[in-house]
């Protein structure tokens, strides 16, 4: 009962916030964004803790407490960015091109000339929902794989925004052959697999240092399908964004499948860590990244 009540309250919250950002000008809202972020941060002490307490364990003593708290200030604030520009999406939809600069954009159409789709895999990192939402307005069959929330009228509130936008949602827990049909017709299937998920399949790689669990389904996708997987992300700069696409990662069926599934879940996992490195507010550090602990 708690939580129903609770889940009915921030789905009344962010209805009523998502009609109020629509009637007032978005320079406005940005700026109104960026005021209540950093409320949000004072007020939200655990979350705030959590933030800074995964800095440290990522970085140990290359940064100082002045810079860790830095960082987790404009984390929260860059999420806040986030949350505005997806709920004015109606209002912004005609000047996402001019916000958002793709680089090495022939990687994508190389990787689709082959016929067999692509897996993009990404972090939950910038403004990651706006990677999908720009490929379909550019014309690509954009697919995501996202987590369903327990929440129905939230959750459909959600696939709602995403599928306004020409994105196409499947569930985690819909049949694995959907998304093999999808890449079968070459189109693009995103997923942002850079969190600690216990209820599915994954195995423990190198993330800044440390043993973390990590999803082996991209792998695992991209091997029963015969596609690549194409690390994307996003990097905010003010109001701008540009999306970076790296090299294609060309998985191949071994006779060692696990060692083969470990080795290139770690390499997707790499190109993860190394935008996570190089722009540290950019990344939720409040989820607990390193919660699930290697079996003795």
């Amino acid at each position: 009962m708690k939580y129903r009540f609770r889940r009915r309250l921030i789905y009344t919250l962010l209805l009523f916030i998502d009609k109020l950002f629509l009637l007032i000008p978005y320079n406005i809202s940005i700026r109104f964004a960026r005021f209540c972020s950093k409320l949000v941060y004072i007020v939200l002490g655990k979350y705030r803790r959590l933030t800074k307490k995964h800095l440290k364990l990522a970085f140990g003593n290359t940064k100082t407490e002045k810079e860790i708290s830095k960082i987790a200030r404009k984390v929260f604030i860059y999420l806040g960015l986030n949350l505005i520009e997806i709920l004015s999406l109606p209002k912004i939809k005609n000047r996402l091109s001019s916000m958002i600069d793709i680089r090495d954009i022939k990687k994508i159409d190389d990787a689709l000339a082959k016929g067999k789709g692509a897996v993009a895999v990404t972090g939950h990192f910038g403004n990651w929902e706006l990677i999908p939402i720009i490929f379909a307005l550019k014309g690509y069959a954009a697919n995501v794989i996202a987590r369903p929330i327990y929440y129905d009228k939230y959750n459909e509130w959600v696939t709602s925004l995403r599928s306004d936008m020409g994105v196409n949602v499947i569930y985690r827990t819909d049949s694995p052959k959907k998304v093999l049909r999808l890449l079968h017709k070459n189109e693009l299937v995103g997923i942002a697999p850079d969190q600690d998920i216990d209820s599915v399949d994954g195995v423990f790689v190198d993330f800044f240092g440390r043993k973390t669990y990590t999803p082996t389904g991209p792998v695992k996708i991209a091997m029963a399908a015969g596609s690549p997987i194409v690390p994307i992300f996003i990097v905010r700069d003010g109001r701008k964004h540009t999306i970076h696409i790296e090299d294609p990662i060309v998985v191949e069926n071994t006779d060692n499948k696990p060692a083969a599934i470990k080795e290139y879940t770690q390499k997707w996992s790499n190109a993860v860590e190394s935008y996570v490195r190089k722009y540290p507010e950019q990344w939720v550090w409040m989820h607990e990244r390193w919660k699930t602990k290697v079996p003795a």
